[in-house]
């Protein structure tokens, strides 16, 4: 799952830099990895991707930061 998240971060908001390494454990906001209109990108692509709505009040930076925050939250929202 980490790996799909990754693929679509540089692919689609970094145009597919082949020089760009992502970790899950990379602050994606802080770094500057992500900016907010490409957060808000990212969620639709895991809404999308992983068939499920991220609910308002769960849009906040603990479940975004990083990439294992993301699989974390989807993970434990699917169940």
């Amino acid at each position: 799952m980490d790996q799909i998240i990754i693929g679509y971060i540089i692919k689609e908001l970094h145009n597919g830099r082949t020089d760009l390494e992502i970790v899950a454990e990379d602050d994606l906001l802080g770094s500057g990895l992500v900016e907010s209109m490409g957060m808000m990108r990212l969620i639709q692509f895991i809404e999308e991707e992983f068939n499920f709505k991220v609910a308002p009040q769960d849009m906040i930076i603990d479940n975004f930061m990083t990439v294992e925050a993301m699989v974390n939250y989807i993970e434990e929202t699917k169940n």
